[in-house]
């Protein structure tokens, strides 16, 4: 069932919820598959893209919390911190730490990097191969953590 479909039950459930909040957060989330959908001229949205979708727009809800928080302006960061976890649930079952580091381990090991300098193979190679099981910063401090 691709996430459009999911998105769109979750939308009515939320309605009768009367969950502003999360039919919110869902609705942006219809938003951004469907002007994807209009740019591309496609029917389909892959997986890989719906997956990037909800990281990007989970990154933004977390950038908007940090401003509104350093604001003090704790009731639009709450706002912004309910929708994230509200979108995080639609992704892929996140990676622990210890998975992560076992996961950039094969990498580097894969690639022969050794030093910290060749980070940018290595990050490439782990974006692709963990797309939608952690995001770009955990990757990118673990891969640093490990080469140095």
């Amino acid at each position: 069932m691709s996430l459009e479909i999911i998105i769109s039950d979750a939308i009515k459930d939320a309605m009768r919820a009367k969950d502003k909040i999360s039919h919110d957060a869902l609705r942006a989330v219809k938003s951004q598959i469907l002007l994807v959908k209009t740019e591309a001229k496609d029917a389909d949205v892959s997986a890989e893209q719906e997956i990037a979708i909800l990281q990007r727009m989970i990154k933004q809800r977390k950038d908007s919390f940090d401003q509104f928080t350093a604001q003090n302006r704790s009731d639009l960061a709450e706002v912004e911190q309910a929708q994230s976890t509200i979108i995080e649930k639609f992704l892929p079952q996140q990676l622990s730490a210890e998975e992560l580091e076992s996961e950039i381990k094969k990498i580097i090991s894969q690639t022969g990097v050794e030093s910290a300098k060749d980070l940018g193979k290595v990050m490439g190679m782990a974006s692709k191969a963990l797309a939608g099981k952690s995001d770009g910063k955990s990757i990118s401090d673990m891969a640093k953590k490990l080469l140095s």
